[in-house]
């Protein structure tokens, strides 16, 4: 039995779960509401305020998607509960971003400023260095900061570009001086 895929979901008193005869599930909440069509091999049980999946069989596609559907579910009642949160941070000289309204202003060291429009459910946050992308939705979340960290990765020789919150990168060392031939 899959560890993750039988692991209870809570469902918190503020959040309504709808489930129909086709597996498309709408989770609703404070934040927002989310849906997502799961595969008809996994279903779905309902106890006091507790969700359970279960798979069909023992087959190996059913087992690998007993826990990615119990993982997807729980990210939805954690992304219309509380919301999800990926932090940015732009590191080199004359690098910077600023809010243009609710679109990302980044200066990269391009010849024109780069400007990202939020997807829907995506809020920017620029605090100096930082981006902060927040949204309810996981997937999405974690696809944008990807996507603004594509612009300008960091590089290995002084570190300038974006970066998540906490990433090391790997330096490297510089060209080597002139070595005199004999």
């Amino acid at each position: 039995m899959s560890r993750i895929g039988r692991q209870p979901i809570p469902v918190p008193p503020n959040v309504t779960i709808t489930i129909d005869e086709h597996n498309n599930v709408v989770v609703k909440g404070p934040k927002g509401e989310l849906s997502r069509q799961f595969p008809p091999r996994v279903s779905f049980e309902r106890q006091d305020g507790i969700i359970t999946v279960r798979r069909a069989s023992d087959d190996g596609e059913d087992r690998a998607l007993h826990g990615l559907s119990r993982t997807l579910l729980a990210n939805m009642v954690t992304g219309v509960t509380s919301g999800f949160t990926k932090v940015l941070e732009v590191q080199g000289v004359g690098y910077r971003a600023q809010l243009q309204g609710s679109n990302l202003q980044l200066a990269l060291g391009f010849s024109h400023p780069v400007i990202v429009n939020p997807p829907e459910g995506i809020k920017f946050n620029v605090e100096g260095p930082r981006i902060t992308v927040e949204g309810i939705d996981k997937e999405r979340v974690g696809q944008v900061a990807a996507n603004i960290r594509k612009i300008r990765p960091p590089e290995p020789y002084k570190g300038k570009g974006i970066r998540y919150l906490g990433e090391r990168v790997r330096r490297k060392a510089g060209k080597s001086g002139k070595v005199g031939k004999k």
